[in-house]
C-alpha cells in the first residue's frame, strides 16, 4: 500500500491486522511490522512487546490515549483513525502525543481524510497519511505547500506570522 510519509510517497512496510484476528496473524506472520487495534493491544500487550518486528497501535475515533501512554517507548507507530472528516479528536490526540508526551514515532492518519486536511494534520504532529484509494498521492503532496503562513503555533517547527514581524 502506498502512503505519504514525511512528505514523500512511499510503500508502507506496515500491515494492518484486523481486530480480533491477532492470534492467527501472530502464528502465520513473521517478524514484519504490524498495526493492531487498541483492543488487541490491551489483550496481548506482553506478547506483542516480545515479538520480533515493529508494532503499531490503531486507535479508533472514540479511543483515548491513556491505554498506550505507558508503552509509547515500545510502540513504533500510532495510527489515528478518522471515522468522519468532521471529527477533530485525532488532531488533538496527535498534538498531545508530540507535545505533551514527547512521542517521536510515526503518527499516521487514516480513514476519512483528504488532501485538504494534510497541511493542518502535519501541523498537529502527523507525519504519515493513508488516503482513500481514489486520491492521487502525487497531487496530494501539493497540499503541504498551499498554506504559506500560519497564525497559531503547532507541533511542527514553522514560525507563526507574528514572530516574523519587525
Amino acid at each position: 500500500m502506498q502512503i505519504i510519509h514525511d512528505r514523500r510517497v512511499c510503500e508502507s512496510p506496515w500491515r494492518h491486522v484486523p481486530e480480533g484476528t491477532l492470534a492467527d496473524a501472530l502464528r502465520a506472520a513473521g517478524p514484519g511490522a504490524i498495526i493492531v487495534a487498541l483492543a488487541d493491544w490491551r489483550l496481548h500487550r506482553a506478547e506483542l512487546r516480545r515479538r520480533p518486528g515493529s508494532v503499531g497501535v490503531r486507535l479508533a475515533a472514540g479511543d483515548g490515549l491513556d491505554d498506550i501512554l505507558d508503552d509509547l517507548a515500545s510502540i513504533a507507530l500510532v495510527a489515528l483513525e478518522f471515522g468522519s472528516f468532521t471529527d477533530g479528536r485525532g488532531y488533538t490526540q496527535a498534538r498531545r502525543l508530540r507535545e505533551r508526551h514527547g512521542y517521536g514515532g510515526e503518527i499516521r492518519a487514516l480513514g476519512d481524510i483528504s488532501r485538504d486536511h494534510l497541511a493542518f494534520m502535519e501541523r498537529c504532529g502527523f507525519n504519515a497519511f493513508e488516503l482513500r484509494a481514489q486520491t492521487g498521492l502525487r497531487d496530494a503532496l501539493n497540499a503541504f505547500a498551499e498554506i504559506s503562513d500560519v497564525y497559531q503555533p503547532g507541533a511542527d517547527v514553522r514560525p507563526i506570522i507574528a514572530s516574523q514581524r519587525v
